[in-house]
Formats: structure tokens, C-alpha cells, sequence
């Protein structure tokens, strides 16, 4: 038998260690006898007989020689000098036929030297268009170009129910510059489950979904799915202008924080989640009527554990099956623009989960993590710590940050973790981390990789939020890079939110000693640019609910929770409000079940989603809430000491030089007649809020329609006025300037 395969290639061919199959197999003009000829092979181990058939000419078929006896086969052709085009027909040994294109008829070479440069160095922000699974056509054949990085693998296949799963068929050309590999696989259609197998350098062989998987089946599976995610329509063209033009940290921003697997759930079906398109239909009108800016959702990657809540994800690239495609969830946002809502999506870069079909030890080595556990164990999470000091790494999430702003058009991503990213001791004992390379704690390639993550995401997608979850008082957080700081926009006023939690669980009687805890926050307020953050930490592990948490009766509870919310909006700062907490769910919350919506049908939890409503809309509408967040023109104390009655008075202000609304809040059950003030001008001020309103669920304690002020110096004011403050309650007063403001919409119950 004649054969013009090297002995040696046809080795590694049959045991899987080929490093470039489509140098072997395939259609080649070869020398054979002295003769230019035209040779066919292929690896097909399952075969009893393969044939080349002519594409031109069905007649056309050749027998191919079994050249090895584990599978491998050729054909010399010796009267077909010239190439042509050919499938394979293949006759098993149970005589079953199957025609299959050969993947190695056509060129695999999607990655090209310069996105390999480019990947290598962390600067290929669109890699997730040449990675993982991406439908292309090919010589005029449609089907699948497959890509991964694995630098250390002995070799790489591309397996699923197109080849029976079996690793030897679809062998993967590796670069060696990069550690890339890639095969296009003809005829391959969206739909198709498939995963990567990969033998490493010690001979086992690994089954790996698709880091860059743009769609996952469910448990038990984890197969990742082709799937095309440029075929959705957008409409929002409108919203997307916008924000480019506009600087969302002037701008009202009212976050709603979803968790959408508990958000509402289907009693009809099981109980199940709303899926994305459900939500659309649900969730945003409620968020657009309860006056919210923004949208927060806790992880939608894909994740397999339903009880890490998203934030151990094993599927970046990916939105999860659990509520619908990609396209249901481009649905869902496209539509929450078009109703005036954002998106910000909660992402997890520090850090991902041990399950062995995913990301841990990938290629056979510590690809994505790092190999010294004091560096790539996290101690409270039991997962991987991300290898920041790897340009490829760097550049995985990176680019997977920019994906999701791009493809899913999303307009913010609040980073989960951030301190655990910064600290090399974070959670560790002495001994148990290794020192930066000048001795120290702070993670330097982790620094550098914030850096340069945020400064790409605002210069590729100006307008949009990168938003630290950062507990420390690491500086600059929220400061562009080329000042020196980590270059987010926003940071989680963690210490505020601490501070102020804590005060309000006091019984009042004892709230005088503690009245610090309540003004503290304006001694750094300005030096970073912060959300106030009432998020779902706050409310599990055993915490309780927001409700719960306040002291004294049922009555006292809600007005006490009405008189936090009303604090929130005056204070400094973008506001972040974690569903249920806005109508006093009881219970703390649950992942596994629905918020508790029945409770709306008794009259306190309604009287408190009407008031945070209006406090929404109040925030929303008066530019002097949401104008001048960031800068100490925005706020004045009136009186910050009176911590004997327990009352607090301010004055925030707007951009234009008359705009202004006054706060009183009395922190006591104890209402407070003739409560002198000072405030910014003479005149009439109209009480429009206070959280003690009958509508609201209070008594009724307050000022009527408001109150007159006369020019007189005191608390460092021009003028001063005298006001009735209500018993766990806040007040808002606005100058009248001529004219009453306008009114809010009637509610539904109010029409009735």
C-alpha cells in the first residue's frame, strides 16, 4: 500500500498529539512516485470504509485506503491532478452511511496573527468575536468557527453530538505563539451543543465548556450551545444617543436591585422564575411606575448554583438559561430603554468557581488562576482567584466587560468584591499571602487591571456606570485613572450605609448619644462619588429584614422605615433601594421564593410603596436632589447638634442659584411643635413631603401647606422660620418663588 502520510504525523494523529491536523489531513497536492498528485486524507476511527465523493460529480467516488489501522485513511487520487471540491461518505461497521463535509477542507485561520498580538497583550477588546463558537461561512459553506486558549495542552478537540463526543475527530490547530486553537466545522448550525476536549501534557484528557459560550444548557448538561447573538433588532437608538451625550452623575439615579429569580414567581407553573420576557411585561412597569431610574440585577451570567446568587460564575459570556436566550434578555433591555429605565448588570471579576467542567485548571495547569494557593485560593468563597498578572487574563474579562455593554447594550456594571481584588491579604492570615514585589499588601496587577478596564469602558461607551462595591478606604476610587485613582464613576457608600443601619436599630430613647452615627457621612462625602447602597447583603444571612430591623411597635416600624427612606433621599449621593424594601417585606429575603406581594393588600406596606414612590418622583423631579451630588455647593447643615431632641436639619441646593428644598427630620416619637430654623430665604416654603402624612400611613403630624419665613440670621441662614417636625418623621420644605410647585400624579387608590 502507498501512502504519502509521514509515519510520524500519522502517530500523533492516532493518539491525539497532532499540534496541526490540517497540515496532514484534508485535500494536498503531494509527490508520490515521482508524480504531482492530488491526496486525500482523514482520521475516522469508528469507519469500516471511507469514500471521497466528487461535489461536482455524485458518480465520482474513491475508495480511500485504511493507512493505519486505528482509523487514519488517504486516497491518491492519480488522475486528479487538480484539487475539487468533496465530501466523505463513511460506512460504519454496523454498514450505516453518513455524508460529512471535511473540517479540514477549509481554512480555520480566523485568528489571525494580529489578534493574536494584540490577545497576548490584553489590548483585543472584541476577542469574543473570534473565541468560543461564532457561526461563519466558508468557501461558500456555512457552519461554525470554534477558538480557545490553552497554551499548555497536549491537544484540543472539539466534541458534541455532531462526532458522537468522540475527541479524535475534530482535532484543533493549535498557534504556538499564542497558545490558540481553532477549527471551522462545516454545516454546523446554531443549536449545536458542544464542549472542548483537551488532552494535557500529562495525558489526561479534560472535558471544558466554552469560556467564551454565548448560550449553556441546563443541569445536569453543561454543554455550551452555538448560538447567534447579532440577529436581535434593537429599538432603543433613541436611549443609546442620550446617554452618550448626557453625564448620568448630574442626572436623578433611583436604583432598583433585582434578584430575578425571586423578584415573582409563577404559582401556575411550579413556582417558577419569570423568565426575561415575563419580566418585560412585569417588572418594568412596576419599576417605571414606582418612579426608579435604573435597574440593578444581581449576576445573569450563567452560574450552575442557584444558591451563590450568580456571583460564582461559570458562564461569562452567557446570559442564563434559567429566564430565556440571549435575545429574550436583549428583549428585556431594549425595552426598559424604551420605557426610560437603565440596566446596570452586578459582574464578577474577582473571582470564579472550582466546578471542573469551567475555567479551574483548564489546560491542565492554573491557566485562569494562579498555581500557589496563597495567591489563587479564596478563603471565603471557596473559589479561584483570577491571575491578574496574565496579559490573556487581563484581556478575558476585559473584553468581557465591553461584550456586555456592546452586544446587550447594558449601561452600567456594578463590580462585585472590589477590595478582595485590591488586597493581597484580603480574608488571610499572616503567612497565608504573598507580598507585592515592594514588600507590600495592595495587588498590583489587579490595580493596574481596574485601571485599565474602566479606562476602556468609558472610552468605547461614554455615558455608561462602572460602579465599585468597595468597603475599605482605599482612595480615588471613583476617580479617572490619569489622576491616580481606580477610574469607576460611582462607589457603595458602605460606611454610610453601615453607620446609618446601626442607628436606626437603636431604640429612639437612646438615639441621642448615638447622633454621630447619623452625620458622620458628611465628613467624606465629597471625596468619593457615592451611591447610598440598601442592597440584599443587607437583608440575609440571618440580618433580617430592612422593616425588621427597626425598633419599637408595627406603627413605629414603618414610620421609622419612612423616615430612613426620606433621610436617604436628602442625603448626598445616588440612591439604591433592594426589592421588597420599598413595600416592608417581613421576611428576610429568600432566593428560593417570591417576594411577598400579598402583603400589599394590607395598609401599611401600600402606604409605604405610595411613599416611596413619591419620594422617587420628588428626587427625580427637583434638581436640587440630584443636580449637585458630588461637590459640598450641594448640601449646607442648618443644624447637625441638636442630637437631645434628636433632629436633623439641612438644606440641599441645585445648580441654579435660588433652587433649593429644606429637610427636617426628627429621629423621635416625640413630635416637635415650634421647631425653630433657619433657611436660605424669607417667604412662603410649601411643606411637599412628609413621610407622616395620612396618605402615607402616619398621623397626620405636620405643616399644612407650609409655612412662612422672615428675614432673621440664625443656624448661619438669612431667615428663619418655625415648623412643626412629626414624630418619626421627615419634612421637605420648598420656597415658593411665586408659585406652588406642581402636583404629583393622583394615585389609583387616591381617584377611587
Amino acid at each position: 500500500m502507498i501512502t504519502s502520510i509521514d509515519p510520524d504525523d500519522a502517530l500523533r494523529l492516532v493518539r491525539s498529539t497532532h499540534h496541526d491536523p490540517q497540515r496532514v489531513l484534508g485535500m494536498h497536492m503531494v509527490e508520490a512516485m515521482g508524480k504531482r498528485v492530488t491526496a486525500v486524507r482523514a482520521f475516522f476511527p469508528d469507519a469500516k470504509e471511507v469514500f471521497v465523493q466528487d461535489k461536482g460529480n455524485a458518480r465520482r467516488a474513491y475508495r480511500m485506503d485504511r493507512v493505519h489501522p486505528d482509523g487514519l485513511f488517504e486516497a491518491i487520487l492519480w488522475r486528479r491532478p487538480a484539487p475539487f471540491e468533496y465530501e466523505f461518505r463513511i460506512v460504519d461497521y454496523a454498514d450505516r452511511e453518513q455524508v460529512v463535509e471535511d473540517a479540514y477542507h477549509y481554512p480555520g485561520d480566523e485568528v489571525t496573527p494580529f489578534d493574536r498580538y494584540l490577545f497576548n497583550r490584553a489590548v483585543h477588546y472584541r476577542i469574543y468575536e473570534k473565541m468560543g463558537a461564532n457561526l461563519r461561512t466558508v468557501k461558500g459553506v456555512a457552519g461554525v468557527h470554534f477558538s480557545v486558549w490553552a497554551p499548555n495542552a497536549q491537544r484540543v478537540s472539539v466534541i458534541g453530538d455532531f462526532n458522537r463526543w468522540d475527541g479524535r475527530k475534530h482535532q484543533m490547530k493549535v498557534h504556538e505563539d499564542s497558545g490558540v486553537w481553532e477549527l471551522f466545522i462545516p454545516k454546523l448550525k446554531e443549536g449545536e451543543k458542544y464542549k472542548f476536549e483537551i488532552k494535557t501534557r500529562g495525558g489526561d484528557l479534560y472535558v471544558k465548556t466554552d469560556p467564551y459560550g454565548f448560550y449553556f444548557e441546563p443541569p445536569p448538561g453543561n454543554a455550551a450551545i452555538v448560538r447567534d447573538i447579532g440577529t436581535f433588532t434593537w429599538r432603543d437608538g433613541e436611549w443609546m444617543e442620550a446617554r452618550r451625550q448626557t453625564d448620568p452623575l448630574k442626572r436623578p439615579m433611583i436604583i432598583y436591585e433585582v434578584h430575578l429569580g425571586s423578584w415573582r414567581r409563577v404559582p401556575e407553573d411550579n413556582y417558577r422564575p419569570l423568565t426575561y420576557r415575563e419580566a418585560v411585561d412585569q417588572l418594568i412597569p412596576y419599576v417605571k411606575e414606582m418612579g426608579y431610574t435604573h435597574i440593578e440585577m444581581m449576576p445573569v451570567m450563567e452560574h450552575p448554583f442557584d444558591g451563590s446568587w450568580g456571583y460564582q460564575v461559570t458562564g461569562y459570556y452567557a446570559p442564563t438559561w434559567r429566564y430565556g436566550t440571549p435575545q429574550d434578555f436583549m428583549y428585556f433591555v431594549d425595552t426598559a430603554h424604551q420605557n426610560g429605565i437603565g440596566v446596570i448588570l452586578d459582574w464578577v471579576p474577582a473571582h470564579f468557581p472550582k466546578d471542573a467542567h469551567a475555567l479551574v485548571f483548564f489546560d491542565g495547569t492554573a491557566l485562569y488562576e494562579h498555581a500557589d494557593p496563597r495567591q489563587g485560593e479564596h478563603p471565603d468563597w471557596g473559589t479561584k482567584v483570577f491571575n491578574f498578572g496574565r496579559a490573556e487574563v487581563k484581556n478575558y474579562l476585559i473584553s468581557n466587560a465591553l461584550f456586555w455593554l456592546d452586544k446587550f447594550h447594558i449601561d452600567g456594571l456594578r463590580v462585585d468584591a472590589v477590595a478582595s481584588l485590591l488586597y493581597l491579604d484580603y480574608s488571610r492570615k499572616e503567612g497565608e499571602w504573598i507580598p507585592n514585589c515592594y514588600g507590600g499588601r495592595e495587588n498590583l496587577e489587579a490595580i493596574e487591571f481596574v485601571k485599565h478596564l474602566n479606562s476602556k469602558v468609558y472610552e468605547y461607551f461614554p455615558g455608561v456606570l462602572m460602579i465599585a462595591e468597595e468597603s475599605t478606604a482605599w482612595p480615588m476610587v471613583s476617580r479617572p485613572a490619569y489622576m491616580g485613582g481606580l477610574g469607576f464613576g460611582l462607589k457603595w457608600n458602605m460606611g454610610w450605609m453601615h453607620d446609618v443601619l446601626d442607628y436606626m436599630t437603636k431604640d429612639t430613647v437612646y438615639r441621642r448619644f448615638h447622633h454621630n452615627q447619623l452625620t458622620f457621612g458628611l465628613l467624606y462625602a465629597y471625596n468619593e462619588n457615592f451611591i447610598l447602597p440598601f442592597s440584599h447583603d443587607e437583608v440575609t444571612h440571618g440580618k433580617g429584614s430592612l422593616i425588621g430591623k427597626m425598633p419599637g411597635d408595627p406603627w413605629q416600624k414603618f414610620a421609622n422605615l419612612r423616615l430612613l427612606f426620606t433621610f436617604m433621599a436628602g442625603h448626598p449621593g445616588k440612591i439604591l433601594h433592594f426589592m421588597g424594601s420599598e413595600f416592608g417585606q417581613f421576611d428576610e429575603w429568600n432566593f428560593q421564593k417570591s417576594l411577598d406581594w400579598h402583603l400589599l393588600a394590607y395598609g401599611p406596606h401600600w402606604t409605604l410603596k405610595e411613599a416611596v414612590k413619591r419620594l422617587n418622583f420628588l428626587v427625580r423631579r427637583e434638581p436640587a436632589l440630584h443636580e449637585i451630588d458630588f461637590s459640598h455647593e450641594g448640601f449646607q447643615w442648618i443644624n447637625a447638634n441638636d442630637s437631645d431632641n434628636s433632629v436633623l436639619s439641612f438644606v440641599r441646593r441645585g445648580a441654579k442659584a435660588d433652587d433649593h428644598l429644606v429637610f427636617v427630620l426628627n429621629f423621635t416619637p416625640v413630635p416637635r411643635y415650634d421647631y425653630t430654623i433657619g433657611v436660605p430665604a424669607s417667604g412662603f416654603y410649601f411643606e411637599i413631603f412628609n413621610s407622616d402624612a395620612k396618605r402615607f400611613g402616619g398621623s397626620g403630624v405636620g405643616n399644612g401647606r407650609g409655612v412662612a419665613a422672615w428675614k432673621e440670621e440664625g443656624f448661619g441662614q438669612p431667615a428663619m422660620t418655625r415648623v412643626t417636625v412629626p414624630p418619626l418623621g421627615g419634612i421637605i420644605l420648598k420656597p415658593a418663588a411665586g408659585r406652588a410647585p406642581a402636583p404629583f400624579p393622583a394615585t389609583e387608590d387616591e381617584k377611587a
